[in-house]
């Protein structure tokens, strides 16, 4: 498989005094939604886990039930016009400023208590921070910032948050010239107990895009993927391999209740190619899980804390 990075550009001092002023600047934002029976529908009928296709009913979800793990992605978008987005179609909420246009997503966390679990049907508020901005590869020629956002749901009237999210998202500049990169490789994985493949098409990449609405172009445009970004083909989504990890542990476990889940993104996934979710209980309440495509390259991994 082939992946591709591209060489740092010179960066002028006024790039370097708007990046330090960005990043000295305070950041939220607070977003409000509805966990709607529509819309999970929607959600579930994409996802190849819940869809009917394996022998197990599609089922609408119900509201009143408990909102599956990692359903919250589907919710809580800011709603920008498109003249305000940023030219690769994304939203410029906690993205730093030129030359740094270039955004993937890099990992995160996620945590839920188990007294407040979201449900269908309820409201609930979303109140992003910045937990944490780092600059890496400066030095060396690879400029690369990392940025850490805090999300804490809490559904109306309760005080307390039902599930707390951090996602890191790496952004790097846009430069013209392309050269090829060595996938990375990940060891020590522990030996598979259970898997499910699936092959994420155009039409997987399309829906999710509208269910979490996300213009990113690097998902649709194959001119785009190919062209400004230097892939060869239009890339998977971090967060539906994310949901994929989560959803494929429920799949095999379905009584687990999950406390935690963690995960890491490293090479990317592309569209129309066949992938398969791996997994393993290293623990009596932990699960690892990773992701690798029909070439044995692993594109994400998790950890899962659960009970039972």
């Amino acid at each position: 498989m082939c992946s591709w990075t591209r060489p740092a550009r010179r960066f002028l001092s006024t790039d370097l005094q708007a990046l330090d002023a960005w990043i000295a600047s305070p950041k939220s934002l607070v977003l409000t939604d509805t966990f709607h029976s529509n819309h999970l529908s929607d959600l579930h009928i994409t996802l190849p886990t819940r869809d009917g296709t394996r022998g197990r009913p599609f089922a609408s979800p119900v509201e009143g039930t408990p909102l599956g793990f990692g359903h919250h992605l589907a919710f809580f978008h800011p709603r920008n016009p498109e003249a305000s987005l940023r030219t690769d179609g994304t939203d410029a909420d906690f993205c730093p400023p030129e030359p740094f246009s270039r955004r993937m997503w890099a990992g995160g966390t996620m945590t839920w208590n188990k007294d407040w679990a979201l449900k269908v049907g309820e409201k609930a508020a979303a109140v992003s921070t910045v937990a944490n901005i780092e600059k890496k590869g400066f030095e060396a020629g690879n400029p690369m910032i990392f940025v850490k956002q805090r999300i804490e749901v809490t559904v109306e009237g309760r005080s307390e948050p039902a599930m707390v999210e951090e996602r890191t998202h790496v952004y790097q500049p846009s430069v013209t010239s392309i050269r090829r990169r060595v996938p990375r490789q990940v060891n020590n994985l522990p030996k598979s107990e259970f898997s499910l493949s699936y092959t994420p098409t155009l039409t997987t990449l399309f829906r999710f895009s509208a269910l979490t609405f996300n213009g990113h172009h690097i998902h649709l445009d194959k001119d785009y993927a190919q062209k400004v970004e230097g892939y060869p083909e239009r890339l998977v989504h971090g967060p539906l391999t994310a949901l994929m990890l989560l959803e494929s542990l429920i799949y095999h476990r379905p009584k687990a209740q999950l406390r935690a889940f963690s995960y890491r993104a490293h090479n990317p996934i592309f569209v129309n190619c066949a992938a398969t979710i791996h997994g393993a209980i290293v623990a009596k309440d932990k699960a690892e899980l990773w992701c690798e495509n029909d070439e044995g390259l692993v594109g994400m991994t998790g950890v899962i804390e659960f009970d039972e």
